[in-house]
């Protein structure tokens, strides 16, 4: 009898809420030690949210062997289980994070004494890490009020300062070693203080131990400050909607909103959900999702987005969407997600950095030793160089100099409505150097308009009536375009008789009992001869890219009309200032040659026409052989191969499924010009991740030459430390404030 065997199924994989684990040196901390437990496959930590995934091998571990170890680090941490529903009203709840871990990889673990959850939106002084720096004070005042009053103490009053406000960083610090994290900040610092204990130098220990809880204070506070500038998107979206059932109004959690249900939007509102617009017509402010200042009019049928403003009138709205999944959750998530994939320079950073500080240390080692053993130098003297050494070795400013500065980076642009999906795609958009567009839509609105109406024999008025009469029944967007333009003129359309379509050519029928045949130029000619003037204006329009259609009334030429898809408003002045910034442009179309190279005129821009989807990649392609990196914007859908064939592909549109999801970057403000913005947002963050890279080296290669010179001491580069973290962080801070306009 032939048996047969079932694979196990794998276990689900362990999620954590950790609190206190806020800085670019707890991911790396926390990977390691859980890395290294029994039955640990991988581990994905995400700074931004506060957790942890452990994700399971053939023996699954125990959640309580997992949280014991984040317990060892210096952390708070609890099961996640539960945490959709104890954090509902926020956007990101219930988004699942990807293996790969937020890892800025130095080993600068700063434990709870950094902004811990709980003390968000607490003064300074209220917070784990404010405590600390008052202890740290007091204690240090105290020794020193006590070495004047009390000399006969000798130098105890410090060493009791020093030993007190040690011991937390000393017991994180050694949790972190019995767990495999030797080179952490907290170690070091240890060592260091121990040590000049050891050579009489206690008041200088005290010191370096406050200096060292006030910098973890400072970066704290720095690092809140980027954080916050995202985190405030979710405080945007109302907490209540008011539901409309019946005649009746009640006012709900706006995040239980499901979709199908109808809400009221008041004057003055904030939209609570994604939705579509049943009765009423406002002005909408859209400038939390798009960034775009200037209002827009919205009636029925149009879609809008939670967090947006209703400024004049009273709106009721078919929610479309979930609160965990509106634009503002998605645009959160994406911001998130982005920041924990790392750009190629940072994980150059990050190798860098795992290199460098046991090579400090291996430094410091022979400074402590070398002097004195070869030529006879005092112990005491070179042992507090090595000390001082120590503290130097810490690579935080460097580490944290490119996670700072992109994630700033993110943030200023989702807060214009560029949305990035990545450090990666951030550093590469400022280097493309072809970007390839698709006409359609991206560099034209998509919505064909009527140019020109021609008359024959009659007004202009009634040839567009008529027109308009015949293609009442019709969606085609020549039709779309020609009832738009009679709209808007404020024509009284008649209603047709029998209408008949002629396939491939136009739409015939009878109005106010007249014989209309509308159709193409080539057929008019088979149906009703028109002269040589008239063909030279099709001839003419037909060359400016415009589609003509004659209109004809019992066998009689009355006139035409020409339909275009306009250029964008802004598509010209954004190619122009791409071309400013060093990028060649290509237009990539499948309409037909005429009309393309006409577009192309108007704009300035190379056109390539007559392309099927795999064209358009191909040619892609051929770009990147010959140029360089190439971008690819366009709509998500039809250029779905040249989007995957381009180094980055960028998506137009206001908010959709499709120009979020679909490509490495979107535009939600749906502007030509969004493109060049991007490309400046990307050499800002790139010029500031440079800057930053600069400082901190800079600052760490003087103080290592100085220390060993003996020209500086502990408490000197523990000032050095901290203050270059302070200065890239606030350094990559003024990224939020980037002009991308200019």
């Amino acid at each position: 009898m032939q048996t047969t065997t079932t694979a196990p199924r794998p276990a689900e994989p362990l999620h954590f809420r950790v609190e206190g684990m806020d800085c670019a040196g707890c991911a790396l901390k926390i990977e390691g030690a859980l890395s290294r437990l029994p039955g640990v496959e991988a581990v994905g930590v995400d700074v931004g949210r506060g957790t942890v995934r452990v994700s399971p091998g053939a023996r699954p571990p125990e959640a309580d062997a997992v949280m014991k170890a984040i317990r060892t680090l210096g952390y708070g941490v609890r099961p996640a289980d539960g945490m959709a529903a104890e954090t509902a009203h926020s956007p990101a709840c219930g988004h699942e994070h990807h293996d790969h871990a937020h890892d800025h990889g130095h080993g600068h673990g700063h434990g709870h004494t950094h902004d811990d959850p709980a003390d968000r939106g607490k003064p300074w002084w209220r917070t784990g890490g404010g405590r600390l720096v008052i202890v740290s004070g007091a204690l240090l005042a105290a020794a020193t009020v006590a070495s004047f009053v009390l000399p006969g103490l000798g130098p105890w009053p410090f060493v009791l300062a020093t030993l007190v406000a040690l011991v937390p960083v000393a017991r994180r610090a050694f949790g972190a070693a019995m767990l495999g994290q030797v080179f952490t900040i907290e170690m070091l610092m240890t060592v260091a203080a121990i040590g000049a204990l050891a050579i009489d130098a206690a008041e200088e220990a005290a010191v370096v131990v406050f200096l060292f809880a006030v910098g973890e204070l400072l970066e704290g506070v720095a690092a809140g400050r980027a954080r916050r500038s995202i985190a405030a998107l979710a405080d945007l979206t109302p907490r209540t909607a008011r539901i409309v059932e019946g005649e009746q109004v009640r006012e709900v959690p706006a995040d239980a909103l499901v979709p199908g249900q109808v809400v009221l939007a008041r004057p003055g509102d904030r939209i609570p959900c994604d939705g579509r617009i049943l009765a009423g017509t406002s002005e909408i402010d859209e400038s939390p999702v798009t960034g775009e200042s200037v209002p827009r009019a919205k009636g029925p049928g149009d879609d809008v987005f939670a967090a947006t403003v209703n400024l004049q009138a009273a709106l009721r709205i078919a929610v479309t969407r979930t609160a965990a999944d509106n634009t503002i959750a998605r645009i959160i998530r994406l911001v998130e997600d982005a920041q924990a994939s790392k750009a190629p320079v940072q994980r150059f950073i990050d190798r860098f950095s795992r290199i460098y500080m046991p090579a400090v240390v291996l430094v410091a080692a022979l400074v402590a030793v070398a002097p004195p053993l070869l030529a006879g130098q005092p112990w005491d003297v070179w042992v507090y160089r090595a000390l001082a050494l120590l503290l130097i070795a810490c690579p935080c400013a460097l580490v944290i100099s490119t996670p700072a500065a992109i994630a700033a980076g993110l943030a200023a642009g989702a807060r214009r409505g560029l949305l990035v999906k990545g450090g990666g795609v951030l550093e590469t958009v400022g280097r493309l150097k072809t970007i390839a567009f698709d006409k359609t839509g991206t560099l034209t609105r998509g919505q064909p308009a009527v140019t020109d109406i021609v008359a024959f024999g009659a007004p202009a008025e009634e040839v567009l009536r008529l027109a308009a009469a015949l293609e009442g029944g019709s969606s085609h967007p020549i039709a779309r375009a020609i009832l738009a333009e009679a709209a808007r003129r404020g024509l009284a359309v008649p209603a047709p008789g029998e209408v008949d379509t002629i396939p491939g050519r136009g739409i015939r029928g009878t109005v106010e009992g007249r014989a209309l045949l509308l159709t193409e130029p080539r057929s008019a000619g088979r149906a009703a001869p028109i002269d040589a003037a008239a063909q030279d204006v099709v001839r003419t329009l037909e060359e400016a890219g415009k589609t003509v259609a004659v209109l004809h009334a019992d066998g009689v030429a009355l006139g035409l009309v020409a339909v275009r898809d306009e250029p964008r408003a802004d598509a010209r002045a954004a190619l122009a200032r791409l071309s400013a910034l060093g990028i060649r442009s290509v237009m990539l179309t499948g309409d037909n040659a005429r009309t393309a190279a006409a577009i192309g005129r108007d704009l300035g821009i190379e056109a390539r026409a007559e392309l099927l989807p795999e064209d358009k990649a191909r040619i892609v392609g051929e770009l990147r052989a010959s140029g360089g990196r190439v971008g690819k914007v366009g709509d998500g859908i039809n250029d779905a191969p040249a989007l995957a064939a381009a180094d980055v592909g960028i998506a137009m549109g206001a908010g959709t499924d499709v120009a979020i999801e679909t490509a490495d970057a979107a535009l939600l403000r749906n502007h030509v010009g969004g493109v060049a913005e991007l490309v400046v947002l990307s050499r800002a963050t790139m010029a500031n991740v440079h800057a930053n890279v600069a400082i901190a080296l800079g600052s760490k290669a003087l103080f290592l030459v100085t220390t060993v010179l003996g020209l500086t001491g502990m408490w000197i580069a523990v000032l050095a430390d901290t203050g270059a973290t302070v200065l890239v962080t606030l350094n990559a801070l003024r990224l939020l404030g980037v002009k991308l306009d200019r």
